[in-house]
């Protein structure tokens, strides 16, 4: 499916009444999960290991 296509279904599913904030807001979280998976198929991933520790260590509360 294309990115228009997937946008043009996602705002279909919005209530009629839907504000332009709401509309912009699905096609940005939208946009953000495209450039995830693409993130995925590209191998530019970081392993679940080291986002706890950088979580960590920028949260010495956290863990």
């Amino acid at each position: 499916m294309s990115d228009k296509q997937l946008v043009l279904n996602s705002i279909g599913r919005l209530p009629d009444d839907a504000s332009l904030d709401v509309i912009a807001e699905q096609v940005e979280f939208l946009a953000a999960v495209r450039k995830g998976l693409d993130q995925i198929e590209r191998g530019q991933t970081i392993p679940h290991d080291e986002v706890k520790r950088q979580l960590a260590s920028s949260h010495p509360s956290a863990g």
